[in-house]
């Protein structure tokens, strides 16, 4: 029997089989807000049978953005499309999550289509903040290092996004504490010099995150499930290492999150990452065993029988899909095919199931 198309439960909510939309940014936003495009975006892979729709990084406050086309949950207004799409989302029998993100140093960046560096003067331009006044690259503006008054207000919006991300219709929420955003600046010793609490020790760049976990928990329920995406290592030495990535892990999980999505890098440029088609498998393998945590792989995983062996070999419980899924929002449908497991289509497209 197919690993791939086997249910995954966590907490209250099972997921229909382990093939996952990974969050990916579409920059196709106004002030936050979702739009048609993004229905028919992540509606159309709900239909093309993925589990679980994790939408874009979503900024918990509009500095936090990556770019000024960002996805955003900073205000009520925002809630009511996020809420059209979710409906639609669950009508297909996949599961709407959201990640909830901000961009810390990497923030006021142009479009990806149009070169994604930062912009710095003009209306789409401000300021970004950090752990500690280093740029990302050498050219970019030195962000603002934030107060420990500063730091209680980011956490403050974290936890007011998963109210409405609750009140939007989410069944899963995901932290982006990866890829060189604001989280993974502060427990990377690379981004973060800090001497008071929230720099230094393992512990203290680490408080950040959770002080988020924290507060996000008052608000999201505990019978829904919790993930955090980290970048399990810096690939760069004296940065943050696959073994802090499972102590981490293992307080993650005293905490009450549910699943680590294992990813990695992004926090400085030109840091020498070893891509290939299961690159960052055996971080996820290394976690999911060593600190006895569900985890998610992701990176360059196309096939179905890729995916497959991953489950198999328990290297990971669910599988992050994203350009493939880009490429093809039907993969899940075609896959399932491939490896014998018979799964319902939507009954609109039934007359064409292979």
């Amino acid at each position: 029997m197919s690993k791939l198309f086997s249910p995954f439960t966590l907490k209250s909510i099972t997921f229909k089989n382990r093939i996952v939309v990974s969050p990916m940014c579409m920059y196709s936003c106004i002030d936050g807000f979702a739009t048609n495009f993004h229905l028919v975006h992540l509606g159309t892979r709900a239909m093309g049978g993925a589990a679980l729709i994790i939408q874009e990084a979503t900024a918990v406050l509009p500095e936090g953005r990556i770019s000024y086309a960002d996805m955003g949950i900073w205000k009520d207004e925002h809630i009511e499309k996020l809420r059209e799409m979710n409906q639609f989302i669950h009508q297909q029998g996949s599961v709407a999550g959201i990640q909830l993100a901000h961009a810390g140093r990497k923030a006021s960046a142009e479009t990806a289509w149009n070169g994604g560096r930062q912009i710095q003067e003009g209306e789409n331009s401000w300021l970004p903040v950090a752990p500690s006044p280093i740029p990302f690259h050498e050219k970019d503006r030195t962000p603002k290092e934030l107060s420990c008054e500063e730091i209680k207000l980011i956490v403050q919006a974290f936890k007011d996004a998963a109210k409405r991300s609750l009140q939007a219709g989410f069944k899963v929420l995901e932290i982006h504490a990866a890829h060189g955003y604001l989280i993974h600046e502060f427990y990377s010793p690379l981004s973060n010099f800090r001497t008071d609490e929230y720099g230094g020790s393992f512990d203290n760049r680490i408080r950040f995150l959770l002080d988020i976990i924290d507060a996000v928990q008052t608000e999201w329920p505990n019978d829904l499930p919790l993930l955090v995406r980290i970048s399990a290592t810096d690939w760069v030495e004296g940065g943050w290492t696959i073994e802090d990535s499972v102590s981490l892990s293992m307080i993650l999980k005293e905490r009450g999150v549910d699943l680590i999505d294992v990813s990695s890098a992004a926090n400085i440029p030109k840091a020498p990452i070893p891509v290939a088609p299961n690159y960052q498998v055996p971080l996820a393998a290394q976690i999911k065993q060593e600190a006895n945590m569900p985890t998610a792989a992701v990176g360059l995983i196309t096939g179905a029988q890729q995916a497959e062996d991953i489950l198999q070999n328990n290297e990971a419980d669910l599988i992050f899909m994203g350009r493939e899924l880009l490429r093809n929002p039907y993969f899940p449908l075609q896959a399932a095919k491939q490896l014998g497991a018979d799964i319902a289509w939507p009954k609109q497209y039934d007359r064409s199931k292979i």
